[in-house]
């Protein structure tokens, strides 16, 4: 859910006072009221965007029908029919060839997509390993070549929902108590016109030839006119009560019931106060298949529109959430944000037991159909065949018959194709929805050409970039500089930033002689007189190394909050636990004396571990002992198929989650809070899992799935993004459901700390929702350090605050070591990071989510840069870090609450031997510890086009 206001969301129970309680329906209330410090964390709505939008989710009309591509029919291990499609696209010319794959099964259609490397194609059943429990098929699929099988899938995805609307509205006057009352309105106030004019225009029903929403349109038997509308390409009937038939003669009004009662969500407009609007009981209106009720008020003292929402308590929680208090006095935003709160409320509906177990029962029916008849009528046109095999072996008639095949296949797909989109039963697509509206998550361009792929990287203050590369480590800036810190001989694969006291972690990778390194950041700034140090080498790092931390291959950094810094250090099979001296209190209010570099690290304990860790996550208690309290920090560490708690004070290590199946590769486990108490967001393969930490293995049931395995993770409240090789997925952390996903060749996330950042070879014009990112104008130049290999790499920047609707925050991090994984090609998986949620008490709670879901709020972290595409598959490889401070505060701001410093400040330290004024050295001197009609024909333009 869109869940910048979830707290709103209290599992109330409306019920009639006097009635049989069995026959009461119970229903969440969400009316901008909850939480008492509310207004001082959501101090803005959530955007208003469309969940699940068809058009990223209608995969087999958008990337399938009309399209070249193949079909296989087999049994599962349970000998439950299914089917499962797979086509090779590169969406938008992206130059990033994915497979994507569609498994057909009664629970509903699963989909993945995988990338596709040249000279490596994958097979039916490496594809259907991707999917939880398919890789254990007794048979191998058979390929299904006939193309009237397509017509059966696009009615199975069909099941899905409609991709229009039909809603209800209904007029109550003032002290209405009945729903007999209120549809034996016979019309309706001037408010109540006026409201339908908001809504959408009144049209004349007979010889209306769009979507009618089960209205009469020949002969007025359902009234002559009605209200009809079309937002971002759905087509919006909305059945109102006074512009049905009316009978005088019928108290109940069976006619205008028939249709208001039998939609999923109904607009109630209640002629009114606020305080009659409190009174209001959705119960008083007797329909079983109403699950949604908007109820709306005129507030004519403040020529404004006031809006609750009533959801039958099964009805998962869907967004945007409401303001506080929730009131619009601005017509076209309150048109917005109705309109998307009834269509994803409508399909959050869909996945209630009432429906959910109808759609099942209807694809089971379809899919067992379409098998009996494969393996009877079309049982001579069952082939095995690799998917790389297009054209048989075979003389030239074989080829000649199989060429006229697959044309008489892509013609059956574009007729089917066409006719859908004739009917307006087409999924809404990048043709027809908001062209130029800009999206939350759209990027900016930060640096247009760097030529180098990035291992890892860190942001430093609000326009630079520490950037670690096979030829050396630089630092860009926003305006254009990059320049060299560290040649090619130093190779770091894993990096981070910590502000706050003025350092610069990093982690060399030298086989076993990997250490841990410390530097301040005084030592790469330029001098008085403008003149830059030169770039480190590898003989400037002995003084720099920090004891105890040869061979490490991973290391994750605590929060920077009221506690002291702490660093966990992986070692082969041992943690050692490290600490900084100097509170991040203590280096603000005397930031010239926090001068150290690898002596400001005390060591605390060790612990010895079972296998060598891949994934490390320090979980600060939010009653620390060390700061007086009872709770306990704790460490998270991820092996190959589990995840394990260590207690950092009594060294107690216990099993927190297994990872079922045949392999596991974990992304993340990312620390999030609820009321003080920690909880663990646990990504592994495509699954985020929720868990609390006194929990072994939690309910599975609020798990959400990826469409590929990610290589990283940002928590940016209320959104969770996923970065694979090239892709980006765009969800809600509090319900999983898809925003929005975009394709771009060679990613790479670099950090979330205060931005999100991230490397791609996408071209400066690609379209991210319809919209055109043009930089031409405000690139900066070219990077002097370029290489003539290959495509240059872009970084972009996504501006947390416009995720969040505030400022800015910091988040935490979870460095991942890498591991080879069969059948994949997921090389760069290093950088995993949480980004920042907003400050204050609350965070994402399993319990939470089970009652409502109420109060979420993630914590304010500080994260750190980690590991990215260079680090070596076969080894522990580069990994994300993050230094994380923890926010004390309610409020948003531009850096964390407990975070002493802000901006680029850093503490004046005894800076390194570097240039006088009058030009630089060629080497720098070793250093010692310091420093519809039209929309109809655009949606065929765009969905034949090829």
């Amino acid at each position: 859910m869109s869940i910048q206001a979830v707290d709103v969301l209290l599992p109330q129970t409306e019920t009639e006072s006097g009635g049989d309680s069995m026959k009461c329906r119970r229903f969440r209330l969400e009316n901008g009221e909850g939480v008492g410090d509310r207004d001082e964390v959501y101090n803005s709505p959530t955007t208003p965007v469309l969940e699940n939008p068809e058009y990223q989710t209608r995969w087999y009309f958008k990337y399938f029908l009309g399209k070249l591509h193949q079909i296989y029919v087999g049994t599962d291990s349970e000998k439950q029919p299914f089917f499962i499609s797979v086509v090779l696209t590169d969406s938008n010319n992206q130059g990033a060839p994915q497979y994507k794959a569609i498994l057909w099964k009664k629970t509903g259609a699963q989909k993945i997509y995988l990338p596709h490397t040249p000279g490596r194609p994958l097979n039916v059943k490496q594809i259907l390993s991707n999917f939880q429990n398919m890789d254990r098929l007794e048979k191998s699929p058979k390929e299904v070549v006939s193309p009237e099988l397509q017509k059966s899938l696009l009615l199975l995805e069909e099941q899905e929902g409609s991709v229009n609307f039909k809603f209800g509205v209904l007029y109550a006057k003032a002290g209405q108590a009945s729903d007999d009352e209120m549809f034996s309105n016979e019309r309706g106030s001037k408010e109540f016109e006026r409201f339908l004019t908001i809504l959408g225009n009144k049209i004349r029903l007979k010889g209306w030839d769009k979507y009618r929403g089960g209205l009469d349109v020949k002969g007025d038997m359902t009234g002559a006119y009605s209200v009809h509308t079309i937002y971002e390409g759905h087509e919006i009937m909305f059945h109102v009560s006074t512009l049905l038939p009316y009978s005088k003669d019928n108290k109940q009004q069976l006619e205008r019931k028939r249709h208001i009662g039998n939609d999923i969500v109904n607009i109630v407009f209640l002629d009114g106060t606020p305080e009659e609007m409190a009174a209001f009981s959705p119960n008083c209106i007797k329909s079983q298949f109403t699950h949604i009720f908007a109820l709306v008020t005129y507030l004519p003292g403040e020529d404004a529109y006031r809006f609750h929402i009533y959801s039958e308590e099964s009805v998962p929680l869907f967004g945007p959430s409401l303001p506080s208090p929730p009131i619009f006095p601005k017509v076209p935003d309150f048109r917005e944000f109705l309109l998307v709160k009834l269509i994803n409320g409508e399909k959050a509906a869909f996945n209630t037991p009432i429906f959910s177990q109808k759609r099942e029962r209807t694809l089971d029916m379809l899919i067992r159909d379409m098998y009996a008849e494969v393996m009877t009528e079309h049982r001579g046109s069952l082939q095995r065949r690799a998917l790389s095999e297009v054209l048989p072996e075979g003389g030239r008639s074989s080829r000649r018959r199989e060429e006229a095949r697959q044309v008489e296949f892509v013609r059956v797909g574009q007729a089917l194709k066409l006719d859908t989109i004739v009917k307006g039963d087409a999924p809404t697509s990048l043709a027809n929805t908001g062209l130029f509206r800009r999206s939350p998550w759209e990027p900016q361009c930060f640096y247009p050409d760097f030529h180098y792929e990035i291992i890892c990287g860190d942001s430093w203050s609000d326009n630079r970039l520490i950037l670690a590369t096979e030829s050396g480590v630089f630092v860009v800036e926003e305006g254009g500089t990059c320049r060299m810190i560290f040649d090619k001989s130093v190779q770091i694969k894993q990096l981070t930033v910590v502000e706050a006291h003025g350092i610069l972690l990093v982690r060399t990778d030298r086989g076993r002689d990997s250490r841990m390194h410390v530097f301040r950041l005084s030592s790469f700034e330029s001098d008085a007189c403008g003149s830059e140090p030169a770039a480190f080498s590898r003989q400037h790092l002995k003084d720099q190394r920090l004891e105890r931390t040869k061979g490490t291959h991973l290391y994750a950094v605590s929060r920077l909050g009221g506690s002291h810094l702490r660093m966990a250090v992986a070692v082969g099979k041992k943690i050692l636990l490290l600490q900084w001296r100097h509170s991040a209190a203590w280096t603000a209010w005397c930031p010239t004396s926090d001068t150290d570099t690898v002596e400001g690290f005390q060591y605390l304990r060790e612990f010895q571990v079972s296998e060598s860790p891949l994934v490390l996550t320090l979980i600060d208690s939010g009653n620390c002992y060390s700061a007086g309290g009872q709770g306990e920090n704790q460490i998270c560490v991820g092996y190959r198929h589990q995840f394990d708690l260590i207690n950092e004070r009594t060294s107690e290590t216990k099993r927190f989650y297994n990872v079922e199946g045949k392999w596991a590769h974990l992304v993340a486990a990312i620390d999030v809070y609820e009321d003080e108490e920690p909880e663990l967001l646990l990504c592994f393969n495509n699954t985020c899992h929720f868990q609390k930490l006194d929990e072994i293995n939690a309910s599975s049931e609020h798990d959400f799935h990826w469409n590929s395995v990610p290589e990283s993770i940002v928590c940016a409240f209320p959104y969770i993004l996923a970065f694979t090789a090239d892709s980006i997925e765009v969800r809600l952390v509090i319900n999983g459901n898809l925003i929005q996903a975009m394709v771009m060749p060679r990613l790479s996330l670099i950090t979330s700390k205060s931005d999100v950042f991230f490397a791609t070879t996408a071209p400066e014009f690609f379209s991210l929702r319809g919209t055109r990112m043009d930089h031409k104008d405000s690139s900066p130049p070219s990077s002097p350090h370029s290489s003539p290999d290959g495509k240059p790499f872009r970084l972009y920047r996504i501006q947390l605050n416009n995720l969040g609707g505030g400022s800015a925050n910091n988040c935490a991090a979870t460095p991942v070591s890498t591991t080879p994984i069969p059948a994949r090609n997921l090389s760069r998986r290093d950088d995993v990071s949480a980004s920042p949620p907003p400050a204050g008490r609350g965070g994402v709670s399993r319990m939470a989510r089970l009652n409502s879901r109420k109060d979420l709020r993630i914590r304010l972290e500080q994260q750190g840069g980690g590991g990215g595409p260079g680090s070596n598959p076969g080894s522990p490889g580069a990994s994300s870090n993050s230094s994380r401070g923890a926010g004390s505060g309610t409020g948003f701001s531009r850096s964390c609450t407990a975070s002493p410093t802000t901006g680029s400040t850093s503490p004046n330290a005894p800076s390194s031997p570097r240039s006088s004024c009058s030009g630089s050295p060629k080497t720098r001197p070793p250093q010692g510890n310091t420093g519809l009609g039209g929309r109809k024909l655009s949606l065929m333009a765009e969905e034949l086009e090829g």
